[in-house]
């Protein structure tokens, strides 16, 4: 991954206290894990920055150097990798999710 890649990833992280790297956009998204994750956002109304790794190759296979992740969706949260598809869903079931929105002082539906 070159440096550039790092730091429009980095970027994306520093500046978004929820950021979800997916496929598509939460509008379209072009994958189910993509929209689940966007889904279960969505349904807790957090404010969240989606980012479209299809648009840029580079960025699509960076971002699985970048958190050591092989698959995406990947959700950060005030710059922590959270997880993916299975781990956000199965968070989201055992109220785990709203624990570290709780803990990080993020905004969402209770």
């Amino acid at each position: 991954m070159d440096e550039q890649v790092k730091n429009l990833i980095q970027n994306y992280i520093d500046k978004n206290e929820v950021c979800l790297f997916m496929k598509g956009t939460p509008e379209a998204p072009q994958c189910g894990f993509s929209m689940a994750v966007s889904n279960i956002l969505k349904i807790l109304e957090v404010n969240y920055q989606s980012v479209n790794v299809l648009e840029n190759q580079s960025l699509r296979e960076g971002i699985k150097i970048f958190s050591e992740w092989p698959t995406i969706p990947q959700l950060y949260i005030k710059k922590e990798f959270v997880g993916g598809c299975d781990i956000i869903k199965e968070m989201y079931e055992n109220g785990e999710l709203k624990k570290v929105f709780d803990n990080q002082g993020i905004n969402y539906k209770k």
